[in-house]
């Protein structure tokens, strides 16, 4: 190499150390994953919206993944094992079984990759580096709360049924499930487990998947059990649409009330319709470019998210929204909602 060339391989040697800072790396040579539960859902949807924006505007290379239904575990270890191998910077995912992939993900934080979860606490949360997520109990509890309001001296006589995700239970079907029967004023007893509860105006759980068929399975389910229900809980909006046509087909549309969380703007729009009578929204790309910013800082600094709030994870907001307002419980309309949804 001649003395010339040296020197120029030295000048771009400490370029290169300067673009990268004190132990980080190029923002062009930062490698993120997004893992979500599926790619059709609407909320994920947008949370891969989110995260494709967060890393364009911070030119990072995203990769993304999905499992093919929500509770696909094996799709998403194998999303993850994919990003340690490809040398990743750090990976956000929505696991869709929060204790099931606790050991893929240690693996990948001792790999050097910073996990950051979305929506989904992991059990136990510090599993990931750190969680941005709705407050999903709180979710459940403004539409309880609401749904209790709204039947007034009615709701000691209700007949309820529980639209939830999936056998596995994982936090985010249990936290909602339960925030919505603190909020309704049922006695939750174990706030981690789904069915030990002894209070007679439960008619039952079903799971749904988190989609529209499985809504629509459940409540013809749980209907069969008792056909007087008159208030349906359910874990997401596609689930709530799917309730609906079950309870348009034996003419109980009118007379019963269902209660959701999501925020995306066909569940909105349902609350315009009378499809659904409240809903809390949540607010994924918000999830998903906090998250990025995360991946980047770590990448370039070392640093890892530090929440000053207390809590075990970053909360990224909820609204409840209703065209039927209640004393007590703060909300938004469907017209303000349209304004705000997603997908």
């Amino acid at each position: 190499m001649t003395h010339s060339a040296s020197i120029k391989t030295a000048l771009m040697g400490a370029a290169a150390l300067i673009a990268l800072g004190a132990g980080g790396a190029a923002a062009e040579d930062i490698g993120a994953c997004l893992v979500t539960k599926t790619d059709t859902n609407p909320f994920f949807v947008k949370m891969k919206e989110g995260a494709q924006q967060g890393a364009e505007a911070n030119g990072i290379r995203l990769s993304t993944f999905a499992g093919k239904i929500d509770g696909d575990v094996e799709t998403q270890i194998a999303a993850v094992e994919t990003c340690i191998a490809s040398g990743a910077k750090g990976i956000l995912i929505t696991p869709s079984d929060s204790r099931a992939l606790a050991p893929v993900v240690t693996q990948a934080r001792e790999a050097g990759l910073l996990v950051i979860a979305l929506d989904t606490p992991f059990e136990p949360a510090d599993v990931a580096d750190a969680t941005f997520a709705t407050d999903n109990f709180k979710a459940g509890e403004l539409i309880g709360q609401w749904a209790a309001a709204k039947l007034g001296d009615a709701a000691a006589d209700a007949r309820i049924a529980f639209l939830d995700l999936n056998p596995s239970e994982v936090s985010v079907d249990y936290l909602r499930n339960q925030g919505f029967m603190q909020g309704f004023g049922i006695d939750i007893r174990n706030p981690t487990d789904i069915g030990d509860e002894e209070d007679p105006r439960i008619v039952g759980h079903d799971v749904t998947n988190g989609n529209e068929e499985g809504g629509r399975t459940a409540m013809e389910n749980l209907l069969q059990k008792d056909p007087s229900i008159n208030v349906v809980y359910t874990i997401n909006e596609p689930a709530a649409a799917g309730a609906y046509e079950a309870l348009k087909a034996v003419g109980r549309q009118d007379d019963v009330l269902i209660v959701s969380v999501d925020g995306g703007c066909p569940g909105v729009q349902n609350i315009a319709d009378g499809v659904i009578g409240a809903t809390s929204m949540q607010f994924p790309l918000l999830m998903a470019s906090k998250g990025i910013e995360a991946i980047k800082t770590f990448a370039e600094t070392g640093e890892r998210p530090q929440n000053s709030e207390g809590l075990d994870f970053f909360n990224t907001g909820v609204e409840l929204i209703t065209d039927a307002p209640v004393d007590g419980v703060p909300s938004k309309t469907s017209a303000e909602g349209l304004g705000m949804c997603w997908g």
